[in-house]
């Protein structure tokens, strides 16, 4: 069976005062989100979904990877949508998401906004998420080159995102199967990497062999370069073997736990004050 050995890092950067970033790595889930600039409450936004993700593909191991990504993201946008009428300070908050599920046989891309999946086969680097961003927008219909896009002013512009609209439509996100085979690395990853590492550097880095050292080092050049934002690396060997047991590891924002909405909790607290 196909899984994953990999580790994350992610770091509050050397501008920002706090980690808007929330990542979650384990056998057969991982994920990146990251807290969308300039809305409110990005680390609750990163952090429900995060959470809300995770734990429903955890729990649906086996089921149908497709409905299971789009029922988790459902879920995360029903969450922050009770997080907005329970603290109106929290209204516009949204975040990326970069997920992939595997169930022993397949691995799946869930994506929206602009942090990025990356897949290191034989030697070679190549981004397979796509960018929901204005300036990504621009490239497409040849507006920008890819020279004046790294500079543009609105590159951080994103145009999808999970938010607490309910109504959105649930095949917002990329869903993407992703041919990947034993001795492939993948890496999902903030823009805080991306901004400011380039692909050539990204691909020396995850030539090292322990994931843990290579997300490390990949943060490390982030925050060398300035570390203008949070940053977050996941480095995910895909290997094969028996079926493991594990939860995984939480990281960044989703690891306080008063940055996750939970509905249940809320009404609890309801009846308690009632």
């Amino acid at each position: 069976m196909l899984r994953f050995s990999g580790a994350g890092v992610s770091d509050v950067g050397r501008v920002r005062d706090h980690n808007e970033d929330s990542a979650f790595v384990s056998p057969y889930v991982a994920l990146v989100a990251d807290g969308v600039g300039g809305a409110a409450a990005g680390e609750v936004a990163s952090a429900t979904t995060a959470y809300v993700v995770s734990a429903t593909a955890l729990s649906r191991f086996g089921d149908d990877l497709e409905q299971v990504m789009l029922d988790a993201v459902a879920a995360a946008r029903r969450n922050l949508a009770v997080g907005v009428c329970e603290d109106e300070a929290r209204g516009g908050m949204a975040t990326t998401l970069s997920a992939v599920l595997c169930d022993g046989e397949r691995v799946l891309l869930g994506h929206v906004g602009d942090s990025r999946a990356y897949l290191l086969h034989d030697g070679v680097l190549r981004q397979v998420s796509r960018d929901h961003t204005y300036v990504q927008q621009m490239r497409d219909t040849g507006q920008l080159t890819g020279d004046s896009a790294a500079q543009h002013p609105w590159r951080n512009v994103v145009l999808r995102s999970v938010d607490g609209n309910p109504a959105v439509d649930p095949h917002d996100i990329d869903l993407d199967e992703l041919d990947v085979r034993e001795g492939d690395r993948l890496l999902l990853c903030s823009d805080g990497l991306t901004d400011l590492v380039d692909d050539a550097r990204i691909t020396d880095v995850l030539r090292l062999v322990d994931p843990h050292s290579a997300a490390a080092v990949l943060t490390q050049s982030a925050l060398a370069a300035g570390g203008r934002d949070n940053v977050t690396c996941l480095v995910l060997d895909v290997v094969e073997g028996p079926q493991v047991v594990g939860d995984g590891r939480l990281l960044g924002a989703v690891q306080d736990a008063a940055n996750i909405v939970d509905p249940a909790a809320v009404h609890l607290a309801r009846a308690d004050t009632a």
